[in-house]
């Protein structure tokens, strides 16, 4: 009876915005799920939740020692997360603090996007057929000053024939990233993070794991193209579509390009309609 009165109270103080309250906090929980799920982090909420089943187990039977060594846990656990779990805390800050309500426009001329985008399909055609491998980063909303910053800066005009010097074999700057922002190639042999996805092709060298890796942590484009087998390969938020060629490439950048001006959409819905269902994903 008095768990009935307790209820009955509780639904009488229920208002709209005890509503809201539960709908934020759900969605907080399902997205905070969405970020660590697949990862070593899910593996370890689970491990967290059976601690806290096991102590009012442990505390209901009179098991001390296994009490006290849970508590114990509890109490260093918080240090314990942070110090493991620090890259997958970074990725989720990072993710948040790239959700935004206005969007951030890259071109505003779509004369000068095609430009861009002319020059780089061209160069990579180039490369491709020479079987030079190059990595082309194309920033997005998400500023890349702190990978600029690892390499050689440039601040020059786009175009095919510097990208193709750029990534001449044995020359200071081949063997790395080159950045570009909007019109312009920032920086050159600039050092990009490495993806800790252990489930890519083994046959995938440094520079696509690299191109990868700096998609996870920012919503750039990186274009790659294969040092042995000449395929082109463009990453996406954390994914890898191989074999590419001159229009279909320039096909898909235009599309995301043009992505930019819609505010209404977000970036994951975005890569959803880019990518079609007969891409070859790694």
């Amino acid at each position: 009876m008095n768990e009935l009165n307790v209820i009955f109270n509780s639904l009488r103080g229920f208002s709209l915005y005890s509503l809201v309250d539960i709908l934020v906090v759900s969605y907080i929980f399902y997205k905070g799920y969405s970020l660590i799920k697949e990862t070593r982090a899910e593996q370890l909420l689970k491990g967290i939740i059976l601690i806290f089943l096991l102590i009012p187990i442990s505390d209901f039977f009179n098991l001390n020692m296994l009490l006290w060594i849970l508590e114990k846990t509890i109490t260093i656990g918080v240090i314990v997360i942070v110090i493991i779990f620090q890259p997958e805390i970074r990725k989720a800050l990072e993710h948040i603090g790239r959700t935004s309500f206005v969007e951030k426009i890259i071109y505003e001329d779509e004369a000068v996007m095609h430009g861009v985008i002319n020059e780089i399909v061209n160069a990579v055609e180039q490369l491709a057929e020479e079987k030079t491998g190059a990595l082309i980063v194309i920033e997005q909303k998400t500023g890349l000053s702190d990978i600029i910053n690892t390499g050689t800066k440039i601040d020059a005009e786009v175009s095919s024939a510097l990208l193709q010097n750029i990534f001449v074999v044995n020359t200071p700057l081949h063997d790395g990233a080159t950045i570009i922002r909007n019109d312009r190639i920032i920086a050159a042999g600039c050092f990009l993070p490495l993806t800790a996805n252990d489930k890519l092709n083994k046959q995938l060298g440094t520079r696509h794991r690299a191109g990868i890796g700096v998609t996870e942590i920012t919503d750039c484009l990186t274009i790659i193209v294969s040092e042995e087998t000449g395929v082109i390969s463009l990453a996406v938020n954390g994914r890898l579509l191989r074999n590419y060629d001159k229009e279909k490439l320039r096909t898909i950048l235009v599309k995301i390009m043009k992505s930019r001006q819609n505010k209404k959409i977000s970036f994951k819905e975005r890569v959803k309609g880019w990518i079609s269902k007969k891409d070859k994903i790694s």
